[in-house]
C-alpha cells in the first residue's frame, strides 16, 4: 500500500515542480507588463521580492523528493545533475537578488534555473513513462 502511494505521488511531484517552474517564469516575465497596464498590481504582495524566495523554497522539497525517487527507480543520474543545477541556480538568484545581479541578471538567472529544473523533472517523468519495469502510476 505504501509503495503504491509513493508510485502515485512521485509523478505528481514532477508535474507540480514543473508547474511551479512555469509559474515562476510567468511571474518573472509577465509581472512587469501586468504592473505597467494595471498599476494597482504593484501594490500587492505578488510584486514583493520575498515571493521568489517562497516559490524557490517551496519547490526544493518537492524537487528533492521526486528526483531522488526517480533516480533510485530509473538510475537517470543526468536528471539529478540537471535538476540540481537548476535548483542551485534558483537559490543563487534568490540569495544574490537584484542588489548584486541587477534586475536583468536576477531574472536571467531565475529563468535559467527554472528552465533547468523543469527540464530535469520532465526527463524524470519521461523516464518513468518509458521504463517497462517501472511500476509508477502514469497520471
Amino acid at each position: 500500500m505504501a509503495q503504491e502511494t509513493m508510485n502515485t505521488i512521485r509523478p505528481l511531484t514532477d508535474k507540480l515542480a514543473i508547474s511551479l517552474s512555469i509559474l515562476c517564469t510567468l511571474h518573472c516575465l509577465l509581472l512587469p507588463l501586468v504592473a505597467a497596464f494595471f498599476p494597482m498590481v504593484s501594490t500587492t504582495f505578488i510584486t514583493q521580492e520575498y515571493i521568489h524566495a517562497y516559490m524557490v523554497f517551496a519547490v526544493i522539497p518537492i524537487s528533492f523528493y521526486a528526483v531522488t525517487l526517480g533516480c533510485r527507480q530509473h538510475r537517470g543520474f543526468s536528471v539529478l545533475v540537471t535538476a540540481s543545477i537548476g535548483l542551485f541556480t534558483l537559490v543563487l538568484a534568490v540569495l544574490m537578488g537584484h542588489e548584486w545581479l541587477g534586475e536583468l541578471g536576477e531574472k536571467g538567472l531565475t529563468l535559467i534555473g527554472a528552465s533547468l529544473l523543469a527540464l530535469g523533472h520532465w526527463q524524470n517523468y519521461q523516464l518513468c513513462l518509458h521504463d517497462e519495469g517501472c511500476d509508477c502510476t502514469h497520471q
